[in-house]
């Protein structure tokens, strides 16, 4: 009933009577002027508010309870479908720290530290072959070529000359597979030996007799021999004194 008042804050005598306070029977029931004034006022603000909304509704837009706009597809915090596509723990327990110390996702090896078990052979699995646990692996350790026999023995060689620790070398020298390229440990040694001073000469003879018999054999020592012999023109470039030496 309040709803079909009349917009003008004051009709009729009201307006005439100035701020005297006048009581109308509505019902059967006398309301002072001013309570009627604040529910014409209060009923206009609702209209506007409906007619704001049903304006509204055909873009797609909504207004919540508290009088804010929402888009269309946006959905509230506080509505079930926002809570589902929350992350955080629903209980208000949680720390927000990663699932499982961080190794619970996809793709990921484990916790740092984590050793797993090793794996049982299936005798049922098709591929499985009786010889397998009977398999001895080793250790493949490739010949050396020409490019990488000096630069791996020459720092060797060189820290001989420091602490002159033949076994030590000895040692060094069985652990690498030096194959066809045994017979130039000693043109490399004599070939270094002829740059340093003659306490690395005299050095270098005790070295070839310690490994001759054990790295290397007397036919390798004799070849390589010859074949200083045969590059002592260029020996000569870098020692003048190599033919006497």
């Amino acid at each position: 009933e309040l709803d079909n008042l009349s917009d003008a804050p004051f009709s009729g005598d009201e307006e005439n009577g100035g701020s005297e306070d006048r009581k109308t029977e509505i019902n059967g029931n006398w309301i002072p002027a001013t309570s009627i004034t604040e529910a014409k006022i209060n009923a206009r603000a609702k209209r506007r508010l409906r007619k704001n909304s049903s304006r509204d509704s055909g873009r797609g837009d909504s207004v919540s309870d508290n009088g804010e706009t929402l888009k269309t597809g946006v959905v509230a915090p506080t509505s079930p479908k926002g809570k589902v596509l929350d992350r955080r723990s629903r209980s208000g327990k949680g720390r927000g720290l990663p699932k499982k110390g961080g190794a619970g996702g996809k793709g990921v090896w484990g916790t740092p530290g984590q050793v797993y078990d090793v794996e049982e052979v299936d005798i049922k699995d098709p591929n499985y072959d009786d010889d397998q646990e009977n398999c001895v692996y080793e250790t493949v350790v490739l010949p050396l070529d020409e490019r990488t026999f000096e630069k791996t023995l020459t720092p060797i060689i060189q820290e001989y000359f420091e602490h002159g620790d033949t076994n030590e070398v000895s040692e060094m020298l069985k652990d690498l597979n030096l194959g066809e390229m045994k017979y130039s440990v000693p043109v490399l040694a004599v070939s270094l030996a002829l740059e340093g001073k003659a306490s690395h000469r005299e050095m270098t003879s005790k070295l070839l007799s310690d490994l001759c018999g054990t790295v290397v054999s007397k036919t390798d020592v004799e070849k390589s021999f010859d074949r200083l012999l045969k590059d002592l023109p260029e020996l000569v470039l870098d020692s003048p004194k190599a033919p006497q030496v």
